[in-house]
């Protein structure tokens, strides 16, 4: 698989998350997209998406990318 698919498929995802926690009050919806991400994605995923971020987030919903201060950080 190819970097770009991955990164694709990374993107496609966390929207999917931001989706279903859109219909939720905004800080709760900003928490729970953070806390689904922290607890479900591996720690090499997180790293990713933080990557990504770090290079503009391009694709990334608004939802997902205040919560991703709030994203448990990959362990060095």
């Amino acid at each position: 698989m190819s970097h770009d698919t991955t990164l694709e498929k990374l993107i496609r995802m966390a929207n999917q998350i931001a989706t279903f926690f859109e219909s939720k009050p905004h800080d709760e919806a900003v928490t729970g997209v953070a806390a689904h991400i922290s607890d479900f994605w591996a720690p090499v995923m997180r790293g990713q998406l933080f990557d990504h971020i770090a290079h503009g987030g391009a694709g990334l919903k608004p939802l997902v990318l205040e919560a991703a201060p709030k994203i448990r950080a990959v362990p060095a």
